[in-house]
Protein backbone atom coordinates (compact mmCIF):
# COMPACT_ATOMS: atom_id res chain seq x y z
CA UNK A 1 0.00 0.00 0.00
CA UNK A 2 1.46 3.32 -1.35
CA UNK A 3 1.92 6.33 1.66
CA UNK A 4 -0.39 9.59 1.44
CA UNK A 5 0.81 12.60 -0.48
CA UNK A 6 -0.34 15.77 0.58
CA UNK A 7 -1.52 17.98 -2.42
CA UNK A 8 -2.21 21.74 -1.96
CA UNK A 9 -4.94 22.67 -3.83
CA UNK A 10 -6.32 26.24 -4.33
CA UNK A 11 -10.19 26.59 -4.32
CA UNK A 12 -12.25 30.24 -4.55
CA UNK A 13 -8.80 31.72 -3.84
CA UNK A 14 -7.86 29.78 -0.32
CA UNK A 15 -5.53 26.96 -0.19
CA UNK A 16 -6.27 23.37 1.44
CA UNK A 17 -4.31 21.22 1.70
CA UNK A 18 -5.40 17.04 1.04
CA UNK A 19 -3.70 13.73 1.63
CA UNK A 20 -4.21 11.29 -0.83
CA UNK A 21 -2.54 8.42 -2.53
CA UNK A 22 -0.03 9.42 -5.04
CA UNK A 23 -1.50 7.82 -7.96
CA UNK A 24 -5.33 9.60 -7.30
CA UNK A 25 -3.41 13.22 -7.49
CA UNK A 26 -4.04 14.15 -11.02
CA UNK A 27 -7.47 13.21 -10.55
CA UNK A 28 -7.41 15.26 -7.17
CA UNK A 29 -5.72 18.53 -8.98
CA UNK A 30 -8.52 18.09 -11.74
CA UNK A 31 -11.46 17.67 -9.35
CA UNK A 32 -10.28 20.68 -6.92
CA UNK A 33 -9.83 22.59 -10.46
CA UNK A 34 -13.39 21.90 -11.47
CA UNK A 35 -14.41 22.80 -8.15
CA UNK A 36 -12.78 25.81 -7.98
CA UNK A 37 -14.48 26.85 -11.50
CA UNK A 38 -17.75 26.21 -10.39
CA UNK A 39 -17.77 28.16 -7.14
CA UNK A 40 -16.27 31.00 -9.31
CA UNK A 41 -19.09 30.80 -11.59
CA UNK A 42 -21.77 31.01 -8.67
CA UNK A 43 -19.93 33.74 -6.83
CA UNK A 44 -19.13 35.90 -10.18
CA UNK A 45 -23.16 35.36 -10.77
CA UNK A 46 -23.60 37.94 -7.39
CA UNK A 47 -27.07 35.73 -5.99
CA UNK A 48 -24.74 33.98 -3.70
CA UNK A 49 -22.84 35.54 -1.13
CA UNK A 50 -20.38 33.37 1.36
CA UNK A 51 -18.15 30.52 0.95
CA UNK A 52 -20.47 28.14 2.14
CA UNK A 53 -23.36 28.85 0.47
CA UNK A 54 -21.43 29.34 -2.78
CA UNK A 55 -19.97 25.38 -1.62
CA UNK A 56 -23.58 23.82 -1.16
CA UNK A 57 -24.34 25.51 -4.88
CA UNK A 58 -21.51 24.17 -6.43
CA UNK A 59 -22.16 20.75 -4.47
CA UNK A 60 -25.64 20.75 -5.74
CA UNK A 61 -25.11 21.51 -8.99
CA UNK A 62 -22.06 18.98 -9.37
CA UNK A 63 -24.51 16.18 -7.76
CA UNK A 64 -27.25 17.02 -10.08
CA UNK A 65 -24.79 16.69 -13.26
CA UNK A 66 -23.27 13.60 -11.96
CA UNK A 67 -26.97 12.38 -11.56
CA UNK A 68 -27.95 13.35 -15.00
CA UNK A 69 -24.85 11.47 -16.84
CA UNK A 70 -25.18 8.22 -14.29
CA UNK A 71 -28.93 8.30 -15.85
CA UNK A 72 -27.37 8.67 -19.39
CA UNK A 73 -25.00 6.17 -18.79
CA UNK A 74 -27.77 3.67 -17.47
CA UNK A 75 -29.65 4.48 -20.56
CA UNK A 76 -26.93 3.62 -22.67
CA UNK A 77 -26.03 0.24 -21.04
CA UNK A 78 -29.74 -0.61 -21.19
CA UNK A 79 -29.84 -0.17 -25.07
CA UNK A 80 -26.28 -1.88 -25.32
CA UNK A 81 -27.83 -4.86 -23.51
CA UNK A 82 -30.96 -5.15 -25.80
CA UNK A 83 -28.48 -5.19 -29.08
CA UNK A 84 -26.23 -8.08 -27.53
CA UNK A 85 -28.91 -9.74 -26.56
CA UNK A 86 -31.41 -9.76 -29.58
CA UNK A 87 -27.33 -10.31 -31.77
CA UNK A 88 -27.28 -13.14 -29.34
CA UNK A 89 -30.64 -14.62 -30.54
CA UNK A 90 -29.87 -13.78 -34.34
CA UNK A 91 -26.33 -15.95 -33.55
CA UNK A 92 -27.82 -18.44 -31.77
CA UNK A 93 -30.84 -19.09 -34.57
CA UNK A 94 -28.04 -18.90 -37.36
CA UNK A 95 -25.81 -21.94 -36.02
CA UNK A 96 -28.99 -23.57 -35.60
CA UNK A 97 -29.95 -23.55 -39.07
CA UNK A 98 -26.14 -24.15 -39.81
CA UNK A 99 -25.86 -27.47 -37.68
CA UNK A 100 -28.97 -28.86 -39.42
CA UNK A 101 -27.77 -28.13 -42.50
CA UNK A 102 -24.84 -30.28 -42.10
CA UNK A 103 -27.42 -33.06 -40.67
Amino acid sequence: MSSATTVSVKILDKEYQVACPPEEVDALTASARYLDQQMHVIRDTGKVFGLDRIAVMAALNIANEFLANRHSVNSVQSEVDERITRLDKKITQALSEHKQLDL
